[in-house]
């Protein structure tokens, strides 16, 4: 994306007089100096860079520290135990995106954010002349229950441009995703969560 030191050079070449005195092979004395100047913009436009990837909470890495602090991260719900990046990063884009709503989308967009694939069901209270003989009696309580159902092991696996060397090739678990919407359910209902088939 930036510009190398050679195209730095290049450039100042390029703004030099013409003549002897301004030799342009690239061995000679004159080129050098300009490849030795050119070598901080060069260093500059690739940090300008840098800093563009940086503004992207999906692929920080330098910054990720900043942008855990500015959101109050990590929270409780973080995985114990050391966190990867690619656990730092999803919490974080959760995080940014975790607006509020009660809906199964707004439940299984947060999910899906942490990294795991849900679904949500709901239970329709029993009612005469709709609901049949051989329903379940889902009076009650049950009105106010929903039940989340996931893979029964959620399996976090390294992935190239996501993960930093040193971090485990997979890992396994659904804490982070029972504590997180534990803690962002409505508080009149009860939650449920059902694992595998």
């Amino acid at each position: 994306m930036g510009m190398n030191a050679d195209q730095y050079r290049d450039q100042l070449a390029a703004l030099l007089p013409s003549g002897v005195a301004w030799p342009r092979e690239l061995g000679s004395r004159l080129m050098r100096l300009l490849r030795s100047l050119a070598e901080e913009p060069a260093r500059v436009d690739s940090r300008a860079v840098d800093l563009l990837r940086e503004s992207d909470p999906r692929r920080a890495l330098e910054m990720l520290d900043d942008w855990e602090r500015n959101y109050g991260l990590p929270e409780v719900c973080s995985a114990a135990g050391e966190q990867t990046l690619q656990q730092r990063r999803d919490a974080l884009v959760s995080k940014i995106v975790t607006t509020g709503g009660q809906s199964r989308g707004y439940f299984i967009g947060v999910a899906e954010a942490l990294g795991y694939s849900i679904t949500i069901e709901e239970f329709r209270p029993f009612r005469v002349g709709m609901s049949r003989v051989g329903d379940p009696l889902t009076n009650g309580d049950w009105q106010f229950t929903w039940r989340v159902r996931a893979p029964a092991v959620t399996v976090r696996a390294f992935r190239t441009g996501r993960s930093a060397v040193g971090e485990p090739l997979r890992q396994w678990g659904n804490a982070e995703l029972e504590c997180k919407l534990a803690r962002l359910q409505p508080s009149h209902t009860i939650l449920q969560f059902a694992y595998g088939e």
